[in-house]
């Protein structure tokens, strides 16, 4: 029996929100060829430290205020912003969670990143911490306006059931590589949950360890399946896949462990601290694995 973790409503939420929701739209950009003093224009005028550099649509680079200084110091009076830009930019997707890019911001001890569309590759925003709270702050004020209505409108569905025992077993299939679309079996587990009156606490650690368990199977299987089981006083949640299976479980619990493949990190994922979540929210968790031959991981909550 491990230590119980309490949760904010908040960190429970930077798993089901999503970019797009938090983002700032309507960014100030330049292009490659604008002059370095039309820059310096811009950033008194719109009184910000940095662009992102736009080429029909497509980021081709980040240009701040430091490169300005730089240029004001040692650079060309004819020189354009290309001159100037970072070419190399670290970006995230619309879709992304939140909780891949506060992991992103954190890593790399930025104050932004661009925003790119997964589909058509074209920037549509910017993404900074002030604007992850201020949505988690909206966010928390709405969910929290709707669970009030739902517990007034809801009674204890095992208390509506007369016999001597009840159990409840959700089962939501998970597509492999699947970035897209992961977390959604997680979001959907998570609005069943809270339908049954579950407290707020344990809710909020039921759905880490499904975000957690989801990706896993999204990052390094072909697909699997998510179950979870309600009783009276217990939640066991069930990831169970096909997949190439974990050679060193021990290792495998070690904190920033990953065997993601690069082009998985690119995207936001594989940071290695999924199954420590998993350990830390859960009040047991069991894994058993062999490789070429899946995984099977339980996690229990007690309610």
């Amino acid at each position: 029996m491990v230590k119980r973790t309490r949760l904010m409503r908040s960190q429970e939420l930077i798993y089901e929100m999503r970019v797009a929701e938090v983002m700032t739209k309507d960014v100030v950009t330049v292009t490659p060829k604008t002059s370095m003093s039309k820059f310096g224009d811009i950033l008194r005028s719109k009184r910000i430290s940095g662009t992102p550099v736009v080429s029909g649509g497509f980021l081709v680079g980040i240009i701040s205020i430091e490169d300005f200084i730089n240029w004001l110091e040692k650079g060309s009076k004819k020189a354009r912003v290309k001159q100037c830009m970072t070419e190399k930019v670290i970006t995230v997707f619309d879709d992304e969670p939140l909780a891949q890019v506060i992991s992103k911001l954190e890593h790399y001890r930025y104050g932004r990143l661009p925003v790119i569309d997964r589909d058509s590759k074209k920037l549509v925003g910017l993404v900074t911490n002030g604007d992850i709270i201020e949505g988690l702050l909206h966010k928390v004020e709405r969910v929290h306006n709707e669970e009030e209505i739902r517990r007034h409108q809801a009674s204890n569905i095992f208390d509506d059931i007369i016999v001597d025992q009840t159990t409840l077993i959700y089962e939501y299939r998970v597509i492999g590589k699947d970035f897209k679309q992961a977390g959604a079996g997680t979001s959907r587990l998570r609005k069943t949950l809270s339908r049954l009156e579950i407290h707020p606490q344990v809710l909020r650690r039921a759905a880490i360890v499904a975000y957690e368990a989801e990706m896993n199977i999204v990052i390094y299987t072909d697909g699997g399946d998510l179950f979870a089981k309600v009783e009276p006083g217990m939640i066991t949640i069930v990831a169970r896949d096909k997949g190439p299976g974990i050679e060193n479980i021990e290792l495998a619990l070690t904190p920033g462990y990953s065997t993601a493949e690069d082009w998985v990190r690119q995207l936001g994922f594989g940071a290695g601290m999924g199954l420590c979540n998993i350990k830390k929210v859960s009040d047991e968790m069991f894994l058993d694995s062999s490789v070429d031959d899946g995984t099977r991981l339980e996690a229990r909550i007690a309610i």
